[in-house]
């Protein structure tokens, strides 16, 4: 059985620098009942690709609040689009030395771990977020697959979908699984109907050719390719981490 490639699609999380971690121990966590302003204007930088603005955002945030766990998650978001990895998950460990149950931080270093190839790390990472977080169960599943543990990746899959039936990538990579354990059925029965989604982004459609071609359906993985005129992946990288 092909072994599955290393995720090209987990996010290409980065860097969080930023002061020693804390050493405070009496103090609770801060948790926001709403974001401020300040974090609202870090996630429309970050979303405008100006990660540096959410950087400064950030920096002021924490130097009012050193224990605001929102604004740690932020910065770690910040300089991991800045292309810095130690300094992000700097930032979002000592996010979790707040808080052990921030979802941002854990789903960040669980994805940081898929792309360096530490899928039981990762693994340990999602399995802290709990069955009813979508995200963590699609990306638990591929930490999953990447060892070879296809039954248990299509149990995640399957909760991730129960928590979030639209969620795409959930069902790719489930029909992914199958064609993985050898189960060209089930594979072909989820992926095939996806194929046709007119919604599917070039992306994922990308994704479901890898996907359909090792499940034994190369002819409709040809068909998406031609129709988008894409060469076919190297390597089969139909795993996805919704975002």
């Amino acid at each position: 059985m092909t072994r599955l490639a290393l995720l090209s699609t987990v996010l290409a999380l980065a860097a969080c620098g930023g002061p020693a971690p804390l050493r405070i121990q009496s103090e609770r966590p801060v948790h926001l009942s709403s974001a401020p302003p300040g974090l609202n204007v870090a996630d429309a930088a970050l979303a405008g690709g100006v990660p540096e603005t959410a950087l400064a955002i950030t920096r002021s945030l924490i130097e009012a609040h050193p224990r605001n766990v929102g604004a740690l998650v932020k910065q770690g978001d910040a300089l991991a689009a800045m292309g810095r990895p130690d300094a992000a998950g700097e930032c979002y460990r000592r996010a979790l030395a707040v808080d052990s149950r921030a979802e941002g931080a854990l789903l960040a270093l669980g994805r940081m771990a898929l792309a360096n190839g530490r899928p039981a790390d990762a693994e340990a990472m999602f399995r802290r977020m709990g069955v009813s977080n979508a995200q963590a169960q699609n990306n638990l599943g591929i930490a999953l697959d990447m060892q070879d543990r296809h039954a248990e990746a299509q149990a995640a899959y399957s909760a991730a979908l129960h928590a979030a039936p639209e969620m795409v990538a959930a069902s790719v990579n489930l029909g992914h699984s199958y064609a993985l354990a050898g189960d060209r059925v089930r594979a072909l029965a989820i992926l095939q109907p996806l194929a046709g989604e007119p919604m599917a982004t070039e992306h994922v459609r990308g994704d479901l050719a890898a996907a359909l071609s090792l499940a034994g359906d190369p002819a409709s993985a040809d068909a998406i390719l031609r129709a988008d005129a894409t060469p076919l992946p190297g390597g089969y990288r139909a795993m996805q981490a919704a975002r």
